[in-house]
């Protein structure tokens, strides 16, 4: 059973509703899909470079405060830039390991399947729907 609801489109589940963005792609684009994005993007291996770019800008731009501080900032944005790739890196091989066990267990829930598509915010409520 589909239904509409204020331009987003849903297909319930066994008495709950869960967005199906194979109906409407483009129409919960929002600040929280936003953020996504470039989670998703730092993530990349490409996006290192950014701080070697910076780095050239504010040696160009600001000389007199490329000191030590300025290397202290971007020693913490390569950093982080590390960090991220390592934390997307082990959430996308969880993904796949639990997207196989779905596929292949027969009582596994199809819903479930596409779950990471979503929101963190929408997969919170779904967890603490389903625990209780």
């Amino acid at each position: 059973m589909r239904m509409f609801a204020s331009s987003r489109a849903f297909v319930r589940f066994g008495g709950t509703e869960t967005r199906d963005d194979r109906l409407s792609p483009m129409s919960h684009i929002g600040f929280g899909s936003i953020l996504t994005m470039i989670g998703v993007a730092t993530a990349r291996p490409a996006a290192i470079l950014i701080v070697p770019a910076y780095a050239l800008g504010w040696a160009y731009f600001e000389p007199s405060t490329f000191d030590w501080h300025a290397f202290a900032v971007l020693a913490a944005w390569a950093m982080t830039f590390l960090i991220q790739r390592a934390a997307h890196r082990d959430t996308q091989a969880i993904h796949a390991k639990v997207d196989e066990l779905l596929r292949e267990h027969p009582g596994a829930r199809s819903e479930l399947e596409h779950v990471d598509e979503d929101e963190p915010e929408e997969i919170e409520r779904h967890r603490r729907k389903e625990q209780g």
